[in-house]
């Protein structure tokens, strides 16, 4: 009989255990946002490090599309974003994509199963940062980019391979902390 106080009293201690195990982790987890180091949307991607699948999708309106030969054929670092007109983030995302514009960076749009008429009025309400834009109306390349929702954001390098990915809209400090860098290691 002299075993069972030992086990209550290892049961009274887990719940303080479990407790502190928790506080760790969490004070871990603020540290790493304060630094700019945690992306509570980042969903890991099987395609970093690998070429970008194989997709010719059609412009919008008289524009002409592109497919991944165009993203071989820039032989440039791109940004391509797929955005909607009717997704909420994407209005939030909409002026950092002009700064990016502005700055130089190349963006490739790409509208995910949206209405021509409803991406054109969502241009002229936002703007325009793109270079290239198609349409996904089925959604099948966003599928096979594994796309989770709009908006998306994927690096891909001069020779077609997807370094980053970005889940939810682009702020300042994933481009800061993430584009950025990016930019400078594949210029």
């Amino acid at each position: 009989m002299s075993g069972a106080p030992v086990n209550r009293r290892v049961l009274l201690w887990a719940p303080l255990g479990i407790a502190a195990t928790a506080g760790v982790g969490f004070y871990s987890l603020l540290g790493r946002m304060g630094e700019g180091r945690y992306d509570p949307r980042g969903i890991p991607s099987p395609l970093i490090g690998k070429e970008v699948p194989p997709f010719e999708l059609p412009g919008q309106g008289a524009g002409p599309g592109f497919s991944k030969a165009d993203l071989l054929a820039a032989r440039t670092p791109v940004l391509v974003n797929f955005f909607a007109s009717w997704c909420i983030d994407c209005v939030e995302e909409a002026s950092l994509l002009g700064r990016l514009k502005d700055r130089g960076v190349p963006l490739w749009g790409i509208t995910y199963k949206d209405k021509p008429d409803a991406t054109a009025a969502y241009l002229d309400r936002n703007g325009n940062p793109y270079v290239k834009l198609a349409r996904d109306e089925k959604g099948q390349t966003a599928i096979d980019f594994g796309v989770y929702g709009v908006p998306e954001t994927f690096f891909v390098d001069a020779g077609g391979i997807i370094r980053a990915r970005w889940a939810g809209a682009l702020t300042d400090a994933i481009v800061r902390n993430g584009l950025d860098p990016l930019l400078k290691q594949y210029a």
